[in-house]
């Protein structure tokens, strides 16, 4: 008999009460209007456009994204009952939240956000042809003499995990899950809001 040990686990939910076109439009008047944010993705050679460096108080600046804030605290918390974290006397918080417009032949090259708990994403322009999110197999550097799974083996055993979200999509995951965006094969921008949550 053969059992699974250990878990990774991906939350993937929809959100609620948000209006995708006007959360679509604040990102892009904020990317437009971020100058210190553009010259930091072209210092870094960073394809399109990320808030990441340049802003920190995106809920007070459209409250769009104050409501968006409250409605993703929600599924965090569904999120940490889920992973049966023992939190003592702390509590699982917002760290940051950015924006992130990746145009046609963009990528974002593999990572891990290694001061955070919780990770994630929310999209909120995902045209035809637009990249899924993928997430790699944590042992991945363990499995140096292991011959490659069959293209059909299931999913729990793949090295990789390809996620096509949908605008609206919510995704979760421990902090420490390397991943990456593949080059966005579409004509249109890609837009999400990306965001980290700590303990504290």
């Amino acid at each position: 008999m053969t059992i699974n040990l250990f878990s990774t686990p991906l939350y993937h939910s929809q959100l609620k009460g948000i209006d995708a076109a006007e959360l679509e439009q604040s990102c892009l008047v904020i990317a437009d209007d971020d100058e210190a944010g553009q010259e930091w993705c072209e210092a870094n050679e960073f394809p399109g456009y990320t808030s990441y460096a340049s802003l920190t108080d995106l809920p007070w600046r459209f409250p769009i994204f104050k409501d968006l804030v409250e409605e993703l605290d929600k599924h965090v918390a569904r999120f940490v009952a889920d992973l049966h974290f023992d939190l003592g006397d702390k509590k699982i918080v917002l760290e940051d939240l950015w924006i992130n417009i990746l145009p046609e032949g963009g990528i974002h090259t593999a990572h891990i956000h290694p001061h955070s708990v919780i990770s994630g994403t929310t999209y909120v322009a995902m045209p035809e042809g637009a990249s899924a999110i993928k997430f790699e197999d944590p042992r991945l550097q363990m499995m140096m003499a292991a011959p490659p799974r069959k293209k059909d083996a299931p999913e729990h055993l793949r090295q990789f995990i390809y996620v096509k979200p949908k605008v609206g999509d919510v995704l979760l995951w421990e902090s420490w899950l390397r991943h990456e965006v593949p080059m966005n094969m579409a004509e249109y921008e890609r837009i999400s809001v990306s965001f980290n949550y700590k303990w504290e």
